[in-house]
């Protein structure tokens, strides 16, 4: 009887064990759990949200990405609007990428509720500081706040390296009602 105590302990060591290995490789190389610090992201993410963020899913476009801040010991959550080698530019309001203009459905709350004739985001274009650039450099990013006004974005403080994102938000976990996953 001894004898299966012992090979039973040791069963139940050994899926710990494996089950602690796979926690780590999650947390550590596929996954990081982050919270969202802030109101540059609002309405979309808010302050103290809880999200999911994948180390490997593929960065495009308008994704929300996780990145360590160039200018503080922290991490934000901003808005992918240029890719490399994208000229992008703000005219009267209107997102202009690479001369196209693009649609942006995740401010309309915002733009619907400014009075007339005001704009949520003031105009720029790369070639203005701290950019000073025709296109996004390769290996960088340049990434918007949703809340414009408040923003500490590219805008501020330049491209963000590549090797600097953190992954692509997957899913807001807390608070539960507003419980969301991410394309």
């Amino acid at each position: 009887m001894e004898k299966n105590t012992k090979k039973e302990v040791y069963s139940w060591i050994k899926s710990i064990l494996f089950a602690a290995i796979i926690v780590f490789v999650c947390r550590y190389f596929i996954f990081v759990p982050s919270v969202v610090v802030g109101q540059s992201m609002m309405p979309n993410l808010q302050d103290g949200n809880r999200i999911i963020v994948s180390k490997l899913s593929k960065i495009e476009r308008f994704d929300e990405i996780v990145f360590h801040a160039p200018d503080a010991d922290e991490d934000y959550v901003k808005r992918v609007i240029g890719l490399p080698g994208d000229k992008v530019e703000m005219k009267n309001d209107e997102l202009y990428i690479n001369g196209k203009k693009y649609d942006e459905p995740y401010l309309k709350q915002y733009k619907s509720a400014l009075p007339p004739m005001q704009k949520l985001t003031g105009d720029f274009s790369l070639q203005d500081p701290p950019t000073n650039a025709k296109v996004v450099p390769k290996g960088y990013l340049f990434v918007l706040g949703d809340n414009r006004k408040i923003s500490k974005d590219s805008r501020i403080f330049g491209f963000v390296p590549m090797k600097s994102v953190v992954g692509k938000v997957k899913i807001r976990f807390w608070p539960l009602n507003e419980i969301n996953v991410f394309k």
